[in-house]
């Protein structure tokens, strides 16, 4: 594992502390929001966010689910492609 360090202001962090949210919550709280956006923005795949978050992948599946981040997100012209395969493979099979 590698450890990083982040900086917050003293009086956000006693804002957070007075919130019951402490290091080790804060630490797990950060691990998941960066997850979830390196895998909306497809840094990360879903089985590596994941574990980032610290999560197996079903549970990291219901955490975005309860977040409302699509799991499955693509674009019409990843659709297209995909469908395009299927027809291909489809054409191949009935030959």
């Amino acid at each position: 594992m590698v450890a990083l360090e982040t900086q917050i202001p003293e009086d956000i962090f006693l804002t957070l502390q007075a919130r019951g949210l402490f290091k080790t919550v804060l630490a797990e709280r950060s691990r998941q929001l960066l997850a979830i956006r390196f895998y909306q923005e497809r840094v990360l795949s879903l089985g590596k966010a994941a574990r980032l978050a610290g999560m197996g992948l079903w549970d990291f599946v219901e955490f975005l689910s309860t977040n409302r981040i699509p799991v499955i997100d693509h674009s019409e012209e990843e659709l297209a492609v995909e469908f395009a395969a299927v027809d291909q493979f489809i054409k191949e099979q009935g030959a």
